[in-house]
């Protein structure tokens, strides 16, 4: 009987044991869940973020179901924890339906392109267009996104990069040159030519607003030397007039 309440006793502890160590295995798995499903959802929120900022902007339809996809994948993502919601595959229907809405569209960007009005507006369009640079590579590091598909976007948002900056310098440029404060103007210019330069296979834009700049620091170059030389010519009648004084016939009182 002793033997027995010992084996008993013994059973119970092993049990309690596998108890507890399942308990916590369990409990590891449901934070790991957790997390994961955080994770995604950060995704999907950055993503949906970048989509509003960037449904202003000159990109192509190609970029925006990336996306979309991007956005699935997520969703997909949380669908296989037992973290999911009962609405998660309405959810991945609707994107998917999104994304495939945009299989067949053109896949060039739109040419239009309007700088923001304000500086506040221009910072927000710039960090969009870091952004989209940032998703476009990882997706792409996912195998996601193919290499073809990926030179071509990128490049596409480059561009779209370097004309925020160039606009962005030139506007600067011109208002520093309407108030009469040269030296900063062509301080703008400067910085736009030069990033305009850097490129090596310019294209059309590249060619006339490299053109425009210079025509630009070249005027400010010639208002320069014409506000130095009156400066010179001032400055000469000014000693003249010094030395008209003090060799002047003195006056007999």
């Amino acid at each position: 009987m002793f033997t027995i309440i010992i084996i008993l006793i013994v059973v119970l502890i092993i049990a309690a044991i596998f108890i507890n160590a399942f308990q916590q295995h369990r409990a590891k798995l449901e934070a790991e869940e957790r997390a994961e499903v955080a994770k995604q959802k950060a995704i999907i929120d950055e993503t949906e973020n970048i989509m509003m900022a960037a449904s202003n902007m000159p990109i192509s339809p190609r970029i925006l179901q990336i996306l979309q996809n991007r956005i699935v994948n997520a969703l997909k993502a949380i669908r296989s924890t037992r973290q999911s919601t009962a609405d998660i595959k309405q959810r991945i229907s609707d994107a998917e339906n999104r994304a495939n809405a945009l299989e067949n569209t053109d896949s060039l960007p739109v040419n239009d392109f309007t700088l923001p009005d304000n500086d506040k507006m221009i910072i927000q369009y710039i960090q969009a267009v870091k952004k989209l640079r940032i998703m476009l590579r990882s997706e792409h590091s996912k195998g996601k996104v193919d290499t073809k598909t990926f030179i071509e976007e990128d490049k596409n948002l480059e561009r779209l990069q370097l004309k925020v900056n160039v606009e962005t310098l030139a506007r600067r440029g011109r208002k520093a040159m309407n108030s009469g404060m040269l030296g900063s103007a062509r301080q703008y210019f400067e910085k736009a030519i030069i990033a305009l330069e850097a490129q090596t296979q310019p294209d059309e834009y590249v060619t006339s607003r490299l053109q425009t700049l210079k025509d630009w620091l070249h005027e400010i170059q010639d208002n320069l030397k014409n506000t130095n030389a009156e400066d010179r010519a001032r400055k000469k009648e000014a000693e003249r007039d010094e030395l008209d004084e003090l060799f002047a016939p003195k006056k007999k009182w």
